[in-house]
């Protein structure tokens, strides 16, 4: 079924997305590091939810929901890391000035957003791929061949709740 050879190179778009972010981080510790008294914790935070979010591989031919949401909390770890660190580098002034910082800084940026739209289009060919399956007479072959339904990316549970700003 091309359609679920579609959501399979999908998947494999989507983990090179989260892949790129993860070979951006340790140039990201690294000029980090080199800011004095920069919090400790913050960058062993991001180091430790990268090791662990690498070691769970999302499997294009084993897409479960389970397996989804185990990769999904993993790299939610990242996000959360690299966002406390990005908010804690704003308390030193030589960090944010640093060049190999602000390049970084944009890459990251510039790679979460390649991270939406990567996992956007997952969810557009999951949903065409499960209404085709689901569809007569398609869901009569896809039963007989072991076509089942695939899971979607879903929001971050932190993401449903608004954020509190403060002045």
């Amino acid at each position: 079924m091309s359609k679920d050879q579609a959501v399979k190179a999908q998947v494999g778009n989507v983990q090179s997305a989260y892949q790129r972010r993860s070979d951006l981080i340790p140039n990201l510790v690294n000029t980090v590091k080199g800011a004095a008294n920069f919090e400790k914790s913050t960058l062993t935070e991001v180091i430790e939810a990268r090791a662990k979010a690498t070691s769970v591989q999302l499997n294009a031919d084993n897409l479960t929901p389970e397996n989804l949401k185990q990769f999904q909390e993993a790299q939610s770890q990242v996000s959360a890391g690299l966002g406390r660190l990005l908010a804690v580098s704003e308390n030193y002034p030589e960090l944010k000035a640093n060049a190999n910082f602000q390049e970084l800084q944009a890459q990251i940026e510039g790679t979460e957003n390649r991270i939406n739209v990567e996992r956007n289009k997952l969810n557009t060919l999951t949903n065409d791929y499960n209404g085709y399956i689901k569809s007569f007479p398609n869901n009569l072959f896809a039963g007989m061949f072991g076509f089942a339904e695939k899971p979607y990316f879903a929001a971050d549970a932190a993401a449903q709740k608004a954020p509190t700003v403060q002045f």
